[in-house]
């Protein structure tokens, strides 16, 4: 029991598509490719294609005049498809087309206000499709992002080509606009292709990339902070007239936080932040980061003799 399979009610007559699989034993039915519900797997069972075909086939013998022209194939380029194929005036099932001649491995799913959720994953032969969702034409201002992840690979193929990641926005200024036939589908759909000319990797300019990266690194020499770092913002910036309070506490805590990383990244035992008394902001700010940063042993007023309360001391583990 897949999505896209046409299912009937076992309580009663009704028919629908399988739009949705909610979990083990839930699914989502459009009924009459219209409304859907909810309903048991075990309350469903899958029509048998041969029936569908005999059905169909009653159908255009009753209503003659509802028999469409069939579709001519169309010469579309190459590449990978998403397709959204009419299943009646306002549902749409949303197809993966693989138009090539490689073999495409391929994970699909959706995104609502930054949560991801996963829908479907395949691997489609060359010419193959596969329905991964299915969306209502009414609830179009509703619909999310889809995001297809695809590789394209063939056996004894010479060339590597390199993973895409493709997210499909959906915009009415642009969705009706892209009406044509599908490929491979040979049916009218709103089309949007997945792939440009797939990308070629050239393992030697890897190479020469992973080399420089290395010497890079090897050249790099990591120093450890001053002792004392003072954060008084006019010995951070030449000009700071103009700059808000906001910028200014900016810049100190990247200069305190860059500081701090240093020190523990080079083993150094203790170091003296120096912030000033004035309100207390900075002072805090420091606090609060350092009360959430492991490899601190303690924190305290530094020296009151020299700094006054203008300065604090951490103790490193």
């Amino acid at each position: 029991m897949n999505v896209g399979d046409r299912v009937r009610l076992m309580s009663g007559r009704e028919e629908g598509i399988i739009t949705r699989i909610l979990d083990n034993n839930l699914v989502e039915v459009a009924i009459d490719n219209d409304f859907t519900i909810p309903v048991a797997r075990r309350e469903v069972v899958v029509i048998a294609a041969e029936e569908q075909k005999y059905m169909r086939q009653d159908e255009t013998a009753i209503q003659p005049s509802k028999r469409k022209e069939p579709v001519a194939p169309v010469l579309a380029a190459q590449g990978i498809y998403l397709a959204l194929v009419h299943q009646s005036e306002e549902l749409l099932a949303v197809t993966v087309v693989n138009n090539s001649d490689y073999d495409v491995l391929f994970t699909s799913g959706e995104e609502r206000e930054s949560k991801y959720r996963g829908l479907q994953n395949d691997k489609l032969a060359p010419k193959g499709t596969r329905v991964i969702t299915h969306y209502h034409l009414k609830e179009f201002e509703k619909w999310p992002s889809l995001i297809i992840q695809f590789i394209q690979h063939r056996n004894g193929s010479p060339t590597l080509f390199e993973p895409v990641v493709k997210r499909v926005q959906f915009k009415a200024s642009s969705f009706y606009k892209s009406k044509r036939t599908a490929p491979v589908l040979n049916k009218e759909a709103y089309l949007f292709q997945l792939d440009q000319k797939p990308v070629s990797v050239n393992p030697d300019k890897i190479k020469e990339q992973l080399a420089e990266a290395v010497e890079k690194s090897e050249n790099y020499k990591l120093t450890a902070p001053e002792h004392e770092v003072d954060l008084h913002i006019e010995k951070l910036v030449e000009d700071h007239s103009g700059m808000s309070n906001s910028a200014i506490i900016k810049i100190q805590l990247e200069r305190f936080q860059d500081a701090l990383d240093r020190a523990m990244a080079t083993n150094m035992h203790e170091i003296v932040f120096i912030h000033g008394a004035g309100n207390g902001v900075l002072r805090k700010e420091l606090q609060k980061i350092l009360s959430r940063t492991p490899g601190i042993k303690y924190f305290e007023d530094a020296r009151k003799e020299k700094f006054g309360y203008g300065a604090t001391l951490v103790r490193l583990k």
